[in-house]
């Protein structure tokens, strides 16, 4: 008892107990050397003599107690001074006899002495109970018409009629309220250590009717200075922080802080944090959660009209080089450039450019389900069509003299269409299988931020996402591979500078676009997801049109069949030179 004492850090302890078991437990609080502790005493111990007379008591603090009203007991002080004398003329025939128990031998006359007032207070209250079993009993038992009854009677008949008792001893009134309390009052003993031998002296009082404390002087504390001693085993725990039990006392605690997605209900339970919903969040150290907020890149946001107004723009520049390329359909510039392919390659980016529209508002299954795989087939026309135009300029320049009969394979056989077709079923079928496998659909990211539902949709980095990029990769690399067998062709025929351009501005967008996506994922991700679309195709535009557009507009006389001999007869005579 007396370690948990010391463990629950508290310095104010109410000792409920008979007098003797008191003793007991003081004796081992001295050993113990516990010092300046305030100590309530119930009833039976707290104006007790031999308690008080134990050596060094006055170390262990300050002892209240609380004590009957004193009453005075002429009865009890005749019974005591009799006994008394009656014990002392038995002292010398027990320390007499050769056969004596020791408890006898340790009762002496030093034991015995007159009751004090104190002592008379406590004795009248067993005093009075007996009284008043005798007049419930004598109720019960219908005592009034001369003669009991007699019957069995048992305790809990008895007790109806203990509650309803009224009578008056030495001029007390004796009687129990609705709750079976008594109508006494009590004094407040506080123990004074000017003596070597404490005494007891009343300080105030209790009144049961009037319901009031009283107090008559100022408490002299038993400490350094008389301050005031602080019993406080835990202080309040702070905001957001629940409690944990230490000892067995449940006001003994340390203060744990709620982590983040939790709180602690100071209306409710103070030793648990309660998780947080699903749809709520909360910081550390909190007492309520807060409603997450819906994010996602709506249409009305500044960056969302930004990126709006460059898509309609380039969808705007795409059509006027399309018209433009109709136009000359025939001249040599646009054959160079592929001619009709040429046309079916701007048809793929406006194709691209149209599915960043469903990057903004709230996704959508049909919008989550449409923009990659769309994006990725119209990106794989475009760059299968890059490929087999640079690889048909190194056929015509280097295979149809050194490989002829793969050159006519390749011609007669059709195979830039039949390599569009493949390539692009190739992607189509990486799509199908992503789409059925694992659709991409509208999602809420509860993990990215703790305040925040990000509203995406689900196929922003999935294998089936990534297997696409990587397949229009693969393209590229076929790209880089025939620009660098053609990097000494005809200056009218050498585009290996503008697709390398158009290839690197491809793959610079998408590294930057999956290193964004590794340190960043919220509801502005969709928009650099649109700004590498646009990069991309923007780079196409520049790196592989615009120089065409160029020479039709502004230097035709460039754009001449006589022009494009010229510099093929040129490059003709400079290989028959090296060879």
């Amino acid at each position: 008892m007396i370690a948990n004492i010391v463990q629950a850090r508290v310095r104010l302890t109410v000792v409920f107990s008979v007098y003797f078991n008191a003793r007991i437990f003081f004796e081992e609080v001295i050993n113990a050397k516990i010092t300046d502790y305030v100590w309530i005493g119930s009833e039976s111990w707290s104006v007790d003599s031999q308690i008080a007379g134990l050596p060094n008591i006055q170390s262990i603090g300050s002892i209240l107690g609380v004590s009957v009203g004193q009453i005075y007991f002429p009865k009890l002080v005749d019974f005591e001074t009799e006994y008394v004398k009656s014990i002392k003329s038995l002292d010398s025939s027990l320390y007499g006899c050769n056969q004596v128990c020791q408890d006898c031998q340790s009762f002496t006359v030093q034991n015995m002495s007159i009751p004090s007032q104190f002592a008379m207070s406590a004795s009248f209250n067993v005093y009075s109970a007996v009284y008043a079993i005798a007049h419930g009993l004598h109720v019960l038992l219908d005592c009034k018409s001369g003669r009991c009854r007699n019957e069995t009677v048992y305790p809990w008949q008895l007790l109806e009629y203990v509650k309803k008792v009224n009578f008056t001893v030495y001029n007390q009134s004796i009687y129990f309220d609705s709750n079976g309390d008594p109508a006494t009052g009590y004094d407040i003993v506080m123990w004074s250590w000017n003596k070597v031998i404490p005494s007891f002296k009343v300080i105030g009082s209790y009144s049961k009717v009037a319901g009031s404390l009283k107090l008559n002087e100022e408490l002299k504390w038993h400490t350094k200075d008389n301050s005031v001693p602080e019993s406080i085993c835990s202080k309040e725990c702070a905001t957001g922080e629940r409690r944990v039990q230490t000892g067995s006392h449940s006001c003994c605690f340390d203060c744990i802080p709620c982590p983040k997605m939790t709180f602690v209900n100071q209306s409710g339970d103070l030793y648990t944090c309660q998780p947080c919903g699903s749809s709520q969040w909360s910081p550390m150290r909190s007492e309520i959660c807060y409603n997450r907020t819906l994010q996602y890149l709506p249409w009305t946001d500044p960056l969302s009209l930004a990126l709006l107004s460059t898509v309609t723009l380039l969808l705007l520049l795409i059509a006027a080089i399309t018209v433009i390329f109709i136009m000359n359909l025939n001249t040599p510039v646009v054959k160079s450039a592929g001619g009709k392919m040429s046309l079916l390659m701007l048809w793929s980016l406006m194709c691209s450019c149209c599915t960043l529209y469903c990057y903004f508002g709230r996704p959508q299954v049909v919008t989550c389900m449409v923009r990659q795989p769309v994006f990725s087939v119209s990106f794989t026309i475009c760059f299968s069509c890059i490929v087999v135009h640079s690889f048909q300029i190194v056929c015509i320049f280097k295979m149809a003299t050194n490989m002829p009969r793969v050159y006519d394979m390749w011609v007669k056989k059709n195979g830039s269409d039949i390599f569009i077709v493949v390539s692009t079923a190739g992607q189509i079928l990486i799509c199908v299988i992503w789409m059925v496998l694992t659709p991409p659909l509208p999602i809420e990211d509860y993990a990215t931020f703790p305040e925040q539902i990000i509203l995406k949709c689900s196929e922003t980095v999935s294998v089936g996402s990534v297997a696409q990029i990587a397949y229009i990769g693969l393209l590229s690399m076929l790209c880089f591979t025939f620009c660098y067998m053609g990097k000494d062709l005809p200056d009218n025929y050498n585009e290996a500078k503008c697709i390398s351009f158009s290839l690197l501005v491809y793959f610079f967008s998408w590294i930057a676009f999956l290193t964004t996506y590794i340190i960043y994922q919220g509801k502005y991700i969709v928009a650099v997801n649109v700004a590498a679309v646009l990069v991309s195709v923007m780079g196409i535009l520049i790196g592989y049109f615009t120089p065409k557009c160029y020479v039709i507009l502004f230097r035709p006389e460039l754009n001449t069949t006589e022009h494009f001999q010229t510099a093929i007869q040129n490059y003709t005579k400079k290989q028959s030179a090296t060879d």
